[in-house]
């Protein structure tokens, strides 16, 4: 199947080219699946990509969690993602004025030259957009950023006035890719996805085959649900990481969410 026939109105309604490349992406894969690829080490990322590459659409980073970082052993972990066909998403909740976030794309980890999506919070203002896709001009590259318009975690402060902020600063930016929803409650994320359209996308965060609470506040909600709420793509992380079969647990997580947007 053709990824406009797929996707239909989200597919016409979204000119950002890295939001065509994730769609097309998981036309190919069938799935909507971001892995958080929650591990410390290089060789436990390569292990993530080597168990579960062909099961995912997209990588979700942590780059300055990895205690062994270099350069050298990162780019060779980007060629992997890339070689199995996966979006790589620091997930760096940039939050700085636009010129320093420019300033920060570059720097030690060099985010502009590997990644493909980044978060963002706008709590400082839309420049930060500007000065994140500055940042990939500079590279000569593109991307695209995810705006954290709902969280998952207990207690947090993006309170509906904030959130109907964002959504409406991020529909008004080329640059923005989309938003974060919180996958845990499937009626917060239709309410968002009503006001956010079919021009832009929302990755889920908060999802889980087994729903409940989880460690430090999270909180997991259905991943069905959540695209049939809304939600254009899921970000697992224990879910698959830390099952005693990854790969099966990933492929589970495929097939529910691709049969959740097709029958969407």
């Amino acid at each position: 199947m053709q990824a406009a026939e797929v996707w239909g109105q989200r597919w016409t309604a979204n000119d950002l080219p890295m939001a065509r490349t994730y769609m097309e992406v998981a036309c190919r894969k069938q799935s909507l699946v971001c892995l958080a690829a929650d591990r410390s080490t290089m060789a436990g990322l390569n292990e993530l990509i080597e168990q579960v590459g062909p099961h995912i659409a997209a990588l979700k980073t942590h780059v300055d969690l990895v205690d062994d970082w270099t350069a050298e052993a990162w780019r060779a972990f980007c060629a992997k993602a890339q070689a199995a066909d996966l979006l790589i998403f620091e997930d760096r909740k940039f939050a700085d004025i636009g010129g320093i976030s420019r300033k920060q794309m570059a720097g030690v980890y060099d985010i502009r030259s590997w990644s493909d999506l980044v978060t963002a919070h706008l709590i400082s203002g839309p420049d930060i957009v500007d000065g994140l896709q500055a940042g990939w001009s500079d590279a000569g590259r593109e991307g695209g950023v995810l705006l954290l318009a709902q969280m998952s975690s207990r207690g947090n402060l993006l309170a509906p006035d904030y959130t109907a902020q964002v959504v409406a600063k991020g529909k008004a930016h080329a640059g923005v890719f989309g938003f974060i929803g919180n996958g845990s409650r499937p009626e917060e994320l239709a309410l968002l996805r009503a006001a956010v359209g079919d021009g832009k996308l929302i990755w889920t965060p908060g999802v889980n085959l087994a729903v409940g609470d989880g460690e430090m506040g999270q909180r997991y909600g259905d991943p069905r649900e959540a695209v049939l709420a809304g939600s254009d793509c899921i970000i697992v992380g224990s879910g698959i990481h830390k099952a005693a079969k990854p790969a099966e647990q990933a492929q589970a997580y495929a097939e529910a969410s691709w049969q959740a947007l097709c029958d969407r």
